[in-house]
This record gives C-alpha cells, structure tokens and sequence, in this order.
C-alpha cells in the first residue's frame, strides 16, 4: 500500500441530517478528520486514480463511502450495512459516555479501566470495517481506526 495515490486528500461528512453533537463527538471528528488528512492508507483495489477524495454517508440502514479522484470524478461508490455495526456502536456510545463521566470524578485507575474498554471496543469496530472493505479498498490499522470514528458520528441522531 504504498505511493502517494493510495491517500485521501479530502474526507467529508453528509450532515444533511444534521444534529447538535454534543462537544465530545464533535471534537472526536474534527480531530479524526484531521489525523486522517495528515496520514491515510487508502487503496482502491484496481484503481489507481488517487488521491481520493471521501464522502461519508448514512442512507436509511447503509453506509455510503463515495469515492473520487482528485479531478472530482467518480471512482466508486462502496454500500455497506450499517446492521452489522449496530452493536459495536452502541456498545461503544454507552463505554464513552461512562468515560465521561468517569473522568468528572473517578479514581485514575477506574478511568483508564474504562478507557481500556473503549480502545478495545474501537479496535474491534475498526477491525470489522477493515474486513467489511477488503473486497473494494485496503486500509492500515490506523485510517480504520479514524474512519470509525467517523462513523460512529454519522450514526449519532438527536
């Protein structure tokens, strides 16, 4: 996965279902956007039309990658089910929003017990996409790890 090709150089969200995020997940996707800029893997299995751009949507139950090449033309657009990630969300929501509160009062070493579970979890969410993309598009660890976080925002209502 090497070559200056196999990069995203834009990543954006469609919020057209737009709601207030509160501070935390906000601040969990500017900073994932921007880790994503500053270092990416992302391969398009047959293509070599990179750097890529990325726009991330939610459509009823699917998550919608759409990729472009620098010119703006399409590349692909890869559909995925967000059923299968339901679960790691909400387990993931419900582990943050215990950190949280946690790092309001906790001892240090609850904090980071809690704090332990919740890399766990993200991992495990990051793994599951990796998997769920091989077919279409290659990533390493860590833009899986970024791009999940970016889905877990997508999945955040009202």
């Amino acid at each position: 996965m090497s070559g200056a090709h196999n990069k995203l150089f834009d990543i954006r969200l469609d919020d057209h279902n737009f709601v207030a995020r509160n501070p935390e997940v906000e601040h969990e996707r500017r900073i994932a956007i921007y880790d994503l800029l500053e270092d990416n893997s992302f391969e398009i299995l047959g293509s070599d039309r990179g750097p890529y751009s990325l726009l991330l949507k939610r459509r009823e139950a699917r998550l919608i990658f759409g990729v472009s090449g620098d010119d703006g033309a399409p590349v692909v657009d890869i559909s995925l089910s967000l059923s299968s990630f339901r679960k790691i969300i909400r387990d993931y929501f419900t582990v943050c929003e215990s950190y949280y509160d946690a790092i309001k009062s906790a001892s240090p070493s609850k904090i980071e017990a809690i704090d332990m579970g919740r890399r766990s979890l993200h991992d495990e969410g990051a793994e599951m996409l990796r998997e769920k993309l091989s077919r279409k598009v290659k990533v390493d660890d860590s833009t899986a790890r970024r791009l999940f976080t970016l889905i877990c925002v997508l999945h955040v209502r009202g």
